[in-house]
């Protein structure tokens, strides 16, 4: 559940906002729970960098120490013809309420969960991680999954197929002989 207000609307759909970057390995190596919306303390040329829609959060997971949060493995590339940039790979801290951070603590501590990195994006001018607890799938979950997304697809394949036939013998007049 990702906790978020109700006159927020979605990303992408307000000037100046969208989705940066997805993890979209983040879905079939871990099993997701629940979702958290934490925002980025970044540099100026971070933020730029940003802005240009290039980042890489594949291999990006949160750690919590000493009470805050702090996102590591997330790769923002150093913005290009400047001397004073930023480090590419440095941790970058999360903007989390302390209930949040306690209840993320609670889970990976007791239920041997991790935080991963699922997108990475701006609402109204800022920057925004969507985080969510995770537990690792075994290659045979990998396969169970593989193969329920492909009986899925072929099942959503047929129910269209089935729909075009049925659209197409209605729009077509009926005669008597």
């Amino acid at each position: 559940m990702v906790t978020r207000k109700k006159h927020e609307a979605p990303p992408g759909e307000q000037f100046g906002d969208g989705i940066i970057s997805r993890n979209r390995r983040a879905g079939f190596d871990y099993e997701l729970g629940q979702k958290f919306e934490a925002g980025l303390a970044l540099l100026g040329s971070e933020v730029k960098v940003l802005r240009q829609s290039t980042c890489d959060i594949s291999e990006a997971f949160v750690r919590i120490e000493r009470g805050e949060a702090w996102l590591h493995g997330a790769n923002i590339p150093e913005l290009s013809g400047t001397h004073y940039g930023h480090l590419g790979k440095r941790p970058r801290k999360l903007l989390l309420n302390r209930d949040e951070i306690t209840e993320l603590c609670r889970a990976t501590e007791r239920d041997g969960m991790t935080i991963v990195a699922t997108m990475l994006y701006f609402r109204r001018g800022r920057a925004k991680v969507e985080i969510a607890l995770a537990r690792g799938r075994k290659k045979v979950d990998k396969r169970h999954a593989l193969k329920q997304r492909d009986a899925d697809r072929e099942a959503r394949a047929a129910m269209a197929d089935a729909n075009a036939k049925a659209k197409s013998g209605r729009s077509a007049p009926r005669t008597r002989t």
